[in-house]
């Protein structure tokens, strides 16, 4: 894969590094919202649809009422015409008389080409339209006898959007039929249903609330356990424990018995691995003691034997401790506190260096741990710390700074100090800056590649007192 395709993760590659909690909670969140507020505006739209229902009954009624009422009344049906009495007569509602009440009737007379000829209203229509649309109209014409609904917009001045109801009949006296029209405003109906809406939302809403915070409340504590194995996990890494417990839930037990099985083996491993390694040096020391014991002589293929069994012995004690430092570093849970480590080294190098009027002290680090063993702390410190002595002047220092990002150890000196390219080369193996100074020139390497496989670094820069300061950093993380 490459550098660019790693630094810009798609959106799948980022939703499978989402948490499970985030997973089943923004799931859950979505679908909460969905079937709750689609229940709501579904409940919502069965009860606008009853109200509609309600009011359309009442309507048929008031046509049923009409049609009594028209056969009641003799002179219309003679003549057609209806007086104010009558009028009146006609569903006695208060409604009916009051101007724009909501609620109005009218009897449409309609012509042989299916047109309004004339209609007879009730006075809360006062002289707004007959409200019927020509496609109710046309569809009431066509099924004389059934009840036909619609909406019409009265545009005077109450501009009431009103439902309406038409039923044509046929009497006796007429070639036409008569189309009956009763009509109410929508607009309590429709107030009443938003109303209902709203509330219905507003109370999914808050059960939404409650239950999402229920079952974020029930996921954080049924994933508990992950977190716990987790935290087990790193104090095994870190060294406070040796294995994880066994009182897990069941569903969680059998990863913990699996990583104590990886975590056995792995010491299985590492203890093979450093038998081999020792008995590997043994084999191998013996042989090139033996050579170099046998060319003692002055011929030309003494000093050969000399110089390449030398060189021999050199490789296979880089080698070999290197092989003991991986198998070391690949310990999980090892542990040495850092302060009376650094504290031995400083006073055996005093004792050491006294002669030469060199003083080491050290600074900080009171509690810091170094996730590994003793004695690969003791090969990068001591390293360092001798390196330091041989060259400075008077004074070596060494501080350590612990904090919750890294292990820093830093190791100055008075001495002269080293060029930009001369602390390159001192990181290379067998590179040996100055031949009077007793050495293998192995020493920077080796903390260099131990380091590293402890996930840490060692930089060389410019000492404040002058001399080399020698950093090595492990992070933490």
């Amino acid at each position: 894969m490459s550098d660019s395709a790693l630094s810009n993760p798609t959106l799948l590659d980022r939703w499978t590094r989402v948490s499970l909690a985030r997973r089943i909670m923004l799931a859950a969140a979505v679908w909460g919202l969905v079937v709750l507020v689609g229940g709501a505006l579904a409940l919502s739209a069965v009860y606008r649809a009853q109200t509609l229902s309600l009011l359309e009954e009442d309507l048929e009624q008031n046509l049923v009422g009409l049609t009594r009422e028209m056969t009641r009344e003799e002179a219309f049906l003679e003549d057609g015409q209806v007086t104010d009495a009558q009028r009146e007569f006609f569903l006695g509602d208060v409604r009916f008389r009051t101007q724009y009440s909501g609620r109005y009737w009218a009897i449409v007379g309609v012509s042989s080409e299916g047109e309004i000829a004339g209609d007879i209203r009730s006075r809360s229509l006062w002289d707004e339209p007959v409200p019927i649309s020509d496609g109710q109209l046309d569809r009431t014409l066509a099924n004389p006898g059934m009840t036909q609904f619609g909406d019409f917009d009265l545009v005077g001045p109450a501009g009431q959007h009103v439902r309406v109801a038409s039923r044509a009949i046929l009497i006796a006296n007429r070639d036409t039929p008569l189309v009956l029209v009763a009509a109410a405003d929508r607009a309590a109906n429709d107030a009443a249903a938003t109303r209902f809406r709203n509330l219905l939302l507003g109370t999914m809403i808050a059960l939404f609330g409650g239950v999402f915070a229920a079952m974020v409340a029930g996921i954080s504590f049924s994933l508990r356990p992950l977190r716990r194995i987790g935290h087990d996990v790193a104090e095994v890494r870190e060294g406070t424990r040796q294995k994880l417990s066994e009182d897990y839930p069941a569903e969680v037990r059998p990863l913990a018995d699996e990583l104590n099985k990886l975590l056995d083996h792995n010491r299985q491993v590492v203890e093979r691995a450093r038998t081999h390694v020792g008995n590997l040096a043994h084999a191998l020391k013996t042989p090139l003691a033996v050579l170099r014991n046998e060319a003692t002589g002055d011929t030309l293929l003494d000093d050969v034997v000399r110089r390449q069994s030398e060189s021999m012995q050199t490789n296979v004690e880089h080698y070999l401790k290197r092989a003991q430092m991986v198998a070391r570093a690949q310990t999980l849970g090892a542990r040495t506190e850092l302060r009376p480590v650094v504290d031995g080294i400083a006073r055996m190098l005093n004792r050491l260096y006294d002669a030469r009027g060199v003083n080491v002290s050290v600074d900080g680090g009171a509690g810091a741990v170094f996730r590994g063993e003793k004695q690969d702390l003791e090969e990068m410190v001591g390293n360092l710390m001798e390196n330091a002595c041989k060259w400075a002047g008077s004074e070596v220092l060494v501080h350590i700074h612990d904090d919750a990002e890294a292990l820093t150890i830093e190791v100055e000196d008075d001495g002269r100090g080293l060029t930009p390219e001369e602390r390159a080369g001192a990181l290379k193996r067998g590179v040996r800056l100055d031949e009077t100074i007793p050495g293998t020139g192995l020493g920077l390497s080796i903390v260099k590649e131990l380091a590293e496989l402890h996930r840490g670094s060692l930089d060389l820069g410019d000492s404040s007192m002058g001399g080399l300061q020698a950093r090595l950093r492990f992070p933490k993380s």
